[in-house]
Order: C-alpha cells, then sequence, then structure tokens
C-alpha cells in the first residue's frame, strides 16, 4: 500500500477508469463515491445494493473495476465473486471488516481472484488513508484479465495425507539456509502458488505480507490447515526451524530476523519513525544482510517499492534474490522497483519461483548475472 498524493493526479489527461460500487450500506456507498470522485482518474459509473443489482448493471455497462461488499444479505459477496470469475473475471476490490468472520472471508475472496481487499471505514480517515484507497482501486482497475486468473489447486493438492513422506529428502539444505518473501497487492494468491512448490523440510521461510492483522490471522490459519510445514506468526524470540513458514504480524511493529550461532531467531521492532508499511519488507530483508550468503529472497507482486532497497542489499551481500515477473504479477510495483536497481538476479512466472528458490540451495546460486533474466 502507498499513498501518491492528488498533486499529480491532477494533471492527468488519460481514459477515467469507471467504477462500480457493490454495498447494501447507503453510507458505505456514499462515503466510497465522495472518496473515489475526489481522484480524476475514477469515475464512478453506478451504486448496486445487492449482487443482483450489480449483476443487472454489469449485463447493461461496462465497468473497469468494482468495490464489492463481502458481507450483504442473499447472495453473499463471496459467492457473487465466484461466480464473476468464472462467467467474466474482472478487477474486484473486496471491503470487509475486521471481525474473524469478515478476514476469513477476505482471504478467501483474495485466493479466489479479488485484486486487493480493504477494511470498512470505522471513523474519519485522513487525507494519507483516502489517497491509498483511491490508489489502490486506480492499480486494481488497471489489472488486465489474463493477470487474474488464480491457479487452480496449487495450494489444495499439497494437503498432506496420512503417510505422505518426501521421497527425495532435501539433503542439499544446510542448517543457516533461510527463505525470506515480501509481497502487497495480489500476493495472497501468489503465495499460495509458490509456497506449495518448497520443500516440506527446506529452510525455515519468512514472509511480509501487506495486510492487516486479523487477515493475517486468518491468511495463516488457512496455509496452515493445506500446507504440510508449520504455518504460525512470528513472536518474539521464535527459533525457526526447517519446515517453518512464519507470517510477520501486523501488531503495529516490524519483524526482523537474527542469525545466533545455532539458528535463526525472530524479533520485532518498533514502528518509529513510522512507516509506510508496518510490517515492511526492506526492514525484514535488511536484518539478514549479514548472513546474506545464507538467504534467498523473493519480491512478489505489489503497490509501491518496499523491499526493493533490502533485495539490493541482500543482493550486494551474496545473496540470492529472485522478483516476479509483470506478465503474472497483479501490479507490477514492488519488483519493478527492486529490478529497475538492480536488486533482482533472476526474473520469473509465478509457477517458477518456488521451484527457483528450492533449487538456488543445492546450486548455491541464482544466476550468473543480475540482467533481470526473464523465466520462459
Amino acid at each position: 500500500m502507498i499513498s501518491t498524493g492528488h498533486a499529480s493526479e491532477s494533471a492527468f489527461h488519460g481514459p477515467r477508469k469507471r467504477v462500480l460500487i457493490v454495498d447494501d450500506s447507503r453510507t458505505i456507498r456514499a462515503w466510497l463515491r465522495a472518496t473515489l470522485e475526489a481522484d480524476s482518474r475514477l469515475e464512478i459509473v453506478g451504486e448496486a445494493e445487492d449482487a443482483v443489482a450489480a449483476r443487472d448493471f454489469l449485463r447493461a455497462q461496462p465497468a473497469d473495476v468494482l468495490t464489492l461488499d463481502i458481507e450483504m444479505p442473499g447472495m453473499s459477496g463471496l459467492e457473487f465473486l465466484t461466480r464473476l470469475m468464472k462467467a467474466r473475471p474482472m478487477p474486484v476490490v473486496m471491503m470487509s471488516s475486521l471481525t474473524s468472520a469478515g478476514s476469513d472471508a477476505a482471504i478467501q475472496a483474495l485466493s479466489r481472484g479479488a485484486v486487493d481487499c480493504m477494511v470498512k471505514p470505522n471513523g474519519a480517515y485522513g487525507r494519507e488513508v483516502t489517497d491509498d484507497i483511491c490508489e489502490r482501486v486506480y492499480q486494481a482497475a488497471c489489472t488486465t484479465t489474463s493477470r487474474l486468473r488464480v491457479p487452480q489447486g496449487a495450494l489444495q493438492s499439497a494437503v498432506q495425507r496420512p503417510g505422505d513422506t518426501d521421497s527425495q529428502p532435501y539433503a542439499g539444505c544446510r542448517r543457516k539456509n533461510i527463505f525470506l518473501i515480501g509481497a502487497s497487492t495480489g500476493g495472497v494468491a501468489a503465495l499460495e502458488s509458490v509456497l506449495p512448490m518448497l520443500d516440506p523440510g527446506g529452510p525455515p521461510v519468512v514472509i511480509v505480507q501487506h495486510m492487516p492483522g486479523n487477515f493475517l490471522v486468518s491468511f495463516s490459519e488457512r496455509l496452515g490447515r493445506y500446507l504440510k510445514q508449520n504455518v504460525c506468526l512470528a513472536t518474539e524470540g521464535m527459533i525457526l526451524r526447517r519446515g517453518d513458514i512464519v507470517l510477520a504480524p501486523g501488531q503495529g511493529q516490524h519483524t526482523e530476523i537474527r542469525r545466533t550461532r545455532d539458528a535463526w531467531t525472530c524479533t520485532f521492532k518498533p514502528n518509529d519513525p513510522p512507516a509506510l508499511h508496518c510490517p515492511a519488507v526492506d526492514i525484514l530483508f535488511k536484518s539478514a544482510v549479514s548472513e546474506a550468503k545464507h538467504v534467498t529472497a523473493a519480491i512478489l507482486t505489489g503497490l509501491g517499492k518496499d523491499g526493493a532497497e533490502g533485495l539490493l542489499q541482500l543482493s550486494d551481500g551474496g545473496a540470492r534474490t529472485f522478483g516476479q515477473n509483470e506478465d503474472t504479477c497483479v501490479v507490477y510495483g514492488m519488483p519493478r522497483a527492486a529490478k529497475a536497481m538492480g536488486a533482482v538476479q533472476r526474473e520469473l512466472s509465478l509457477d517458477r519461483i518456488g521451484h527457483a528458490m528450492r533449487d538456488s540451495i543445492r546450486t548455491g546460486r541464482s544466476s550468473p548475472n543480475r540482467e533481470g533474466v526473464v523465466g520462459k
């Protein structure tokens, strides 16, 4: 998430993106309309109070993006999203509460193809937040239909059945190795594609995914139901073990890692001075620079540039670094920024990143150069 401000938008002269607001609350619809209409790049073409009205609107005229309430009477937003993505895939930004049920539904929506999910307002928002909302809706509207395809069954197929074992133990994994991943917009579906490719007994994985804390709890629980690895949120002083997948929690603190003589551990850092993103990918990546030669890091789909500087420092220190390519990113922001800095040693499609990370430990390298080689 990143705030761009409206100053640069005042000179925008391109075609405006057409937004349909779908929410059963008249108050929320009015708030969204007022917020989005302040952005010269966006045009509100309609409002719908339920899924049926939204369906009828889309049959009559086009929209570039939907903002869709998850908790609606009748057909839920999640059910409507599922039908919509099968019938006519288009960019959707979900609106959710921070309740446990709302967070669970939000993660399901993101895994089913929604571009982004925003929290419903519970009070007055400042300019930075409203600018961020406009930017996220605009970026979602710019997403091409081909990038909305969600790999089917990738996470579900990773379910460990009784008696499942790896036919080839990961003997090449040295104890000091660790995987680091940063992601934002589109990251839920991306991570659900990448993580099943990693060896269940391989190096620990630490992830920063930009989203509210309750969403991260739901996401961690969802991953834990399907993956063979031990999935959890990081805690202060946690010792990382082989096969762990750890997500940085959204608790107003940053997650760092430290290498002691015997193990990698997690630790928290206050968000002071306040950063645009908390937890931040850059802070996680930079915390491992002293042990870069033992690190494999990847930057996935996301808005903004968080992680680019940290990835560059890791690469310069001897880490193996990967970036998701533009064709498979929902938003090619974070990987683009990292590539522009020269931080990405190999740029690959989403379906190759997990295997490449896994193989990088065996070979001890990512790529012989830093030209942003695109995987075919």
